[in-house]
């Protein structure tokens, strides 16, 4: 469905791509994460054909896309990150505005928005200002224009930024349900629990370059890592102090905090859990809460980014 084959692209000293490669498969959610400034907005701009590429290709059912106005782009759909709306106009006059620019007219727009309408759950405020709706609404109906004229491939570029949880689940339900139909999904988000749940595999992407394709498992194979032992201790005043002693361990790769409980990684689960507990027992905590997990999709991304921020 979609090929995108080294592209690059540089804004002055600024290399914003820089030979990103990747594929997505007819039905399949592709996810592409990275820290910010990684260059994800930029290459769904040059897929979607807003911005050039400096060199590099992009292909459609084995079609090259090339400008802005090639018919190839009738089969593609784009949520920007950015709500692109008239607030002014009701739900119903935006998709039929977005829905003429697809040459659709008559019966089958009121028929495409109708449809649409109700797969965001939003037909009993067609004729409402969307300037009334709540973030999560735009955000739905954002989604709703992008689909106003049936693509194959649907871009998404963090679509549920700032939407409260009961829209973000009916976001995911709409997607799933794209899935199921057979449309490809090209996903970027910044909530890993987003990706873990929608996407059957990642790309992430990393000062503008592929550092990783690959399902989940995929990637978790590609960590020595595989394990994690949460604890929550009594006294969560002392959780942060015993950061930087447990990462002294043998066996322990990292370690983070959130309040009163620290996530170890660990190579070994069976082998290097002792030598945690040992210590924390050393120091006097007292280990209120106990478990382990596999490592998540946010302990891959981290391992795979680091921890340096980015602006």
């Amino acid at each position: 469905m979609l090929e995108v084959t080294a592209l690059r692209k540089s804004y002055g000293p600024l290399l914003a791509v820089d030979g990103v490669s990747f594929r997505a498969g007819k039905g399949e959610t592709v996810g592409l994460l990275g820290p910010n400034g990684a260059g994800k907005t930029t290459t769904i701009s040059i897929i979607a054909g807003l911005i050039p590429a400096d060199s590099g290709e992009v292909r459609m059912f084995g079609h090259s896309l090339r400008g802005a106005t090639d018919p190839a782009k009738r089969h593609l759909g784009l949520a920007p990150q950015d709500i692109g709306l008239y607030e002014q106009m009701s739900a119903i006059q935006n998709l039929h505005f977005f829905g003429a620019l697809y040459n659709l007219s008559g019966a089958p727009l009121k028929r495409a928005a109708g449809h649409v309408l109700d797969l965001v759950g939003l037909t009993e405020r067609a004729k409402d200002k969307v300037g009334d709706f709540s973030g999560g609404m735009k955000r739905r109906l954002n989604l709703a224009a992008a689909l106003i004229h049936d693509p194959q491939l649907v871009l998404l570029d963090e679509p549920t930024v700032g939407v409260d949880p009961q829209s973000r689940n009916a976001i995911f339900d709409n997607l799933e349900l794209l899935r199921k139909r057979g449309k490809t999904l090209l996903y970027t988000t910044h909530y890993m629990e987003e990706a873990e749940r929608l996407c059957d595999r990642l790309v992430i992407i990393d000062g503008g370059k592929v550092i990783a394709d690959d399902t989940m498992d995929g990637l978790h194979r590609l960590l020595p890592q595989t394990s994690v032992l949460s604890i929550t201790l009594n006294d969560g005043a002392a959780a942060g102090s015993c950061v930087s002693d447990l990462r002294s361990l043998p066996g322990v790769e990292s370690v983070g905090q959130r309040d009163a409980t620290l996530s170890v990684v660990l190579r070994d689960l069976s082998a290097d859990s002792p030598a945690v507990l040992s210590r924390l027992a050393e120091r006097g905590h007292r280990v209120q809460h106990l478990a382990s997990e596999r490592a998540n999709l946010e302990t891959v991304f981290l391992n795979l980014t680091g921890r340096r921020l980015r602006d």
